[in-house]
């Protein structure tokens, strides 16, 4: 457990939280492990969890209708990846797919919703770093739709 919580005390994602908040975080994760090509979630299912990838890469994607899923954004080690968990309806908006073996620790969203509720330093905290990753996330979906969708001459 002490070589855990150090990996999630380590990762960028949490650098600088305050002791008391990771002690809380901690309760809500465990480590995951996926395969190359798992699926790790679909657009549109029911988001739960909330991942810092430690190794691998994983590949966002969107679908369209009548098109093929567009690859939005490749992550890897140090990347947070999911926010979904946090907001209503609680559906992903994207789909995660692991494109090598991939180890993460994946946190349950429904814990860290109730730590939230009662520590609003907390929940303060996590919803700016949050925030942080979604801004991210629309600056790689603006440039793949560019890409997409832009004029060629």
């Amino acid at each position: 457990m002490k070589v855990f919580r150090a990996l999630i005390n380590e990762h960028p994602f949490f650098h600088g939280m305050k002791p008391e908040h990771l002690e809380l975080v901690v309760k809500a994760a465990r480590e995951v492990k996926f395969a190359a090509d798992d699926v790790i979630f679909r657009e549109g299912d029911c988001a739960g969890d909330f991942f810092l990838l430690e190794t691998g890469k994983v590949v966002l994607d969107a679908h369209a209708p009548g098109r093929e899923a567009v690859a939005i954004q490749t992550l890897g080690p140090a990347d947070a990846l999911g926010w979904s968990w946090l907001f209503p309806p609680f559906v992903w908006h994207f789909g995660a797919r692991a494109l090598e073996p991939t180890t993460a620790i994946c946190f349950d969203g429904a814990r860290l919703l109730i730590a939230c509720e009662r520590n609003s330093a907390l929940g303060y905290d996590l919803m700016k770093r949050v925030a942080r990753v979604m801004m991210q996330r629309l600056q790689a979906t603006r440039l793949q739709l560019l890409d997409v969708y832009g004029t060629h001459p």
